[in-house]
């Protein structure tokens, strides 16, 4: 006798093995072979869906991907010559655009955008890897707006680099160089809400932690956040809102899978989170893993979590 409940399943596994075939005929000529092309697919649904997704939300999850654009990223991480080349036709000159409106100065954004290019090529290696930066664009976004915050990123790893060396040049003249850290006070919240704020904060996009490193972090202005994304200040502000909102429902969310009543994970949250001590460097990053920020906690600007009735 035939189990009713496996029928429909198999239905569902054969009809998404069927969706990534037709993904990858619309993947185009990248040099990726179909077995890369899923390994991909797979690796990006491990970090986006729940590990039980049904066959049918991973299918619409890969469908909403940007496939042809994932594959051209990722065969270039990969060292495909080929692919490698069409991607420079198609963003060499518009990195370049974007380096001299970011950058100003057009040997300082020449300089910008040839570091990035090594960076995205993958000069160096590890464990016989080849790293690229490529390899964590998921197709989520489009590349060209991917490539736009990875810039401006670098930009602002420069910035702080030069800062940093000034700081500590000048803490040097001062004799704050040998001076002894404060200690943290002791933390007094549950553990679960740090744990939920990272996870949540973890699962951001990339241009959505830029954002937020930049305003709560670095202290950076709205206008000057959109002068180096392109867009205009009351779009940033309005991003911002929409992300610490969102931001604030998928840790309350969270904590209720943690065990919270609705009510208790809200209580948790009307608290100033500075009092999280949450270091915010180690997740306000690109996907790249590039730690772009400071080495301090997030103790002068917070995203205010608190409930805005």
């Amino acid at each position: 006798m035939t189990n009713r409940g496996v029928q429909p399943l198999t239905e569902a596994v054969l009809e998404l093995e069927s969706v990534m075939t037709d993904l990858y005929e619309k993947s185009g000529n990248s040099g990726l072979t179909r077995e890369q092309f899923v390994a991909i697919l797979d690796q990006i649904a491990a970090k986006y869906l729940p590990a039980a997704a049904p066959p049918q939300e991973t299918a619409e999850f890969y469908a909403s991907l940007r496939v042809e654009e994932l594959a051209l990223a990722r065969a270039c991480a990969t060292g495909q010559e080929r692919a490698w080349e069409i991607f420079m036709a198609r963003y060499r000159e518009k990195l370049y655009d974007i380096a001299a409106y970011i950058a100003k100065e057009s040997s300082a954004a020449r300089e910008l955008a040839d570091s990035l290019y090594a960076d995205l090529y993958g000069t160096t290696t590890r464990d016989g890897q080849r790293v690229s930066k490529l390899a964590s664009y998921t197709g989520r976004g489009s590349l060209e707006g991917w490539l736009r915050t990875v810039m401006a990123q670098e930009f602002v790893n420069r910035y702080r680099r030069q800062r940093r060396l000034v700081s500590l040049e000048e803490e040097s003249e001062d004799g704050k160089e040998f001076a002894a850290k404060e200690n943290e006070p002791p933390a007094g919240f549950d553990p679960r809400v740090q744990t939920a704020t990272d996870e949540a904060l973890a699962a951001l996009q990339p241009e959505d932690r830029f954002i937020l490193a930049s305003y709560y972090l670095d202290e950076r202005t709205l206008a000057e956040i959109a002068r180096t994304l392109g867009v205009h200040e009351s779009t940033i502000s309005r991003k911002l809102d929409k992300v610490v909102k969102s931001l604030r429902k998928q840790i309350v969310v969270k904590l209720e899978r943690k065990g919270m009543s609705r009510r208790q994970a809200q209580e948790a949250l009307d608290v100033d989170v500075r009092d999280l001590r949450l270091n915010l460097r180690d997740r306000v990053t690109q996907e790249s893993g590039v730690r772009a920020f400071s080495e301090k906690k997030s103790e002068i600007r917070t995203p205010d979590l608190r409930r805005q009735d």
